[in-house]
Order: C-alpha cells, then sequence, then structure tokens
C-alpha cells in the first residue's frame, strides 16, 4: 500500500474545517476514558472496562441502528470477578444511546493512534482541496452525509452484529471519492515500500483508485472485527458516495497546475522559478 504525504494542488482558500474536524478527532482521542493507557500498553482492567463501557455507549452497533432498539446487555465499565476470573461487568445500560446519533459520534473514535493518524492524514491530503471546491458550509454536509452512508451501508450488511464500529473512514472515503472525480489528473507524493521507502509522485487517479480496488477486494472477503481489523464494506460506500456526490462540480472544476508524468526520486522534486 502506498502511503500519500503530500499532493501538489494549492487550495485558493484556508481548509477550516478540515483543520476543525482533524482538531475534533484528536481532542476525542485523547479525552477517551482508559485509552491513553490501553495504547501504551500500560493500562489495566479498570482503564480496559472504562473504554469497552465509553466505545459501546458512543459507536455506532449495527443491530442497534438497523432494528432501532439498544442492546439490553452492555459493558457497564465496572470490574467484577466471576468464575472465570476478574473482567469486565454486563449489565443493563444506565444510559439512553439514539442509534441513530451514534452514526455521527461514531465518525470521532478511535481505537489506536495508528487509526487516527491514518485518517488524519488521509484527511489533510485531500480534504483541502474538496474543501475549497464545495465551500466550507456544503463540506460539512457532504462529510457528515458520506459517514452517514457508510455506516448504514456497513450496518445493512452486518444487520446482526453486536460489535461496535467506530472511525472516521467512512467520511473520509467519501472525501477521497470526491477528490478522484474532482482531480483525478492532480499529482501526488507517495511513499512506496520497497526495500526502502521510494518517493514517487503519481497521478489521483492512480493512487485513489488502486486504494479504492483494495478495499473493494478486501471487502468481498468477509468483514471481521476487533483489534486490527478493518470496516472495508464502510470504505467502499463511502467512496462511492463521494464520487457520486461530487459530479455535479465536476464541471468547471480548474485543473491542478502540474505537468504529465510519472516522477520519482530527485526528478521529482518540484522546480521554483521566479
Amino acid at each position: 500500500m502506498v502511503i500519500p504525504v503530500h499532493d501538489v494542488n494549492p487550495a485558493r482558500r484556508t481548509p477550516w474545517v478540515t483543520y476543525a474536524l482533524i482538531a475534533a478527532n484528536v481532542i476525542v482521542f485523547l479525552s477517551t476514558p482508559g485509552l491513553t493507557g490501553s495504547v501504551a500498553g500500560g493500562g489495566d482492567l479498570a482503564q480496559l472496562c472504562r473504554l469497552h463501557a465509553f466505545v459501546d455507549h458512543y459507536a455506532l452497533v449495527p443491530r442497534e441502528l438497523i432494528h432501532h432498539r439498544m442492546s439490553q446487555s452492555v459493558p457497564t465499565g465496572d470490574v467484577g470477578v466471576g468464575p472465570a476470573g476478574p473482567g469486565c461487568i454486563v449489565g443493563p445500560p444506565p444510559y439512553g444511546k439514539s442509534p441513530v446519533l451514534s452514526v455521527f459520534t461514531a465518525m470521532f473514535l478511535h481505537g489506536s493512534w495508528l487509526h487516527l493518524l491514518g485518517n488524519m492524514l488521509f484527511l489533510l491530503i485531500f480534504g483541502n482541496n474538496v474543501e475549497d471546491r464545495m465551500g466550507h458550509i456544503r463540506y460539512v454536509l457532504f462529510y457528515v452525509v458520506c459517514g452517514y452512508a457508510a455506516g448504514y451501508g456497513f450496518a445493512l450488511l452486518n444487520d446482526a452484529s453486536g460489535d461496535p464500529l467506530i472511525g472516521a473512514s467512512g467520511a473520509i472515503a467519501g472525501v477521497l471519492g470526491a477528490y478522484l472525480v474532482l482531480y483525478p489528473k492532480a499529482r501526488v507524493w507517495v511513499l512506496v515500500p520497497f526495500l526502502v521507502f521510494l518517493p514517487l509522485r503519481l497521478p489521483a487517479w492512480l493512487v485513489l483508485g488502486f486504494w479504492f480496488v483494495l478495499q473493494a477486494v478486501y471487502s468481498s472477503g468477509g468483514v471481521v472485527f476487533g483489534a486490527g481489523t478493518v470496516a472495508y464494506a464502510a470504505h467502499v460506500v463511502g467512496f462511492v458516495t463521494g464520487m457520486l456526490l461530487a459530479l455535479p462540480l465536476k464541471p468547471g472544476t480548474p485543473p491542478p497546475p502540474e505537468p504529465p508524468g510519472l516522477l520519482f526520486g530527485r526528478q521529482a522534486r518540484p522546480r521554483y522559478t521566479g
């Protein structure tokens, strides 16, 4: 998988919404109860139980969303001792939860630094130009709609699942889909792992098209949950939704100022004329 690091596609206005979304995701991550210790590997059972309770409260749960009712047994955040030893207590939910609203709150939850930073990297690189083309208000609505489409699409495909789904990936996949429609010829700097990380400057249609094909292939093999797993089907739905919503904006979108060709290494360095 290639790692994007920068696109050669200057924006006309400051992407305040993209910056605000990144800040909100980071703040929520740092404020998630029990997550810091869990990610660092030094968390105890009490922290883990609080984390499970928090995630279950605010995450998208496909079974809850499709049938529009909460689970009757959820992690409470407390620690208990059972026949198998210490563990997290599960019981009736001590809170009310809107399954529809949970699609929105789940967009700001992440399970690890890698999960967070990977999502924010893609949002930072590709979100500014999509926001620039759409405008701030329309971009906010676009982002939320893509997130909801990805969440509902995934839930429909996994309607019996009680496992929580978290992350901004579905909404950001919509941003990638829109970028592909609006700026397919924009050049994107990527790092390709080939013995070492090889810097290449590739067209967006190749970078994002390859990313989408991978998501589609992975999603066709089934979706699993847990540490280190990804809801690929949500990415596919979000990406397609973003493409469809961006199509009306394609006419009149100015092309990025970038010469043709695939460049790498020293030849790929931008030249400045003054």
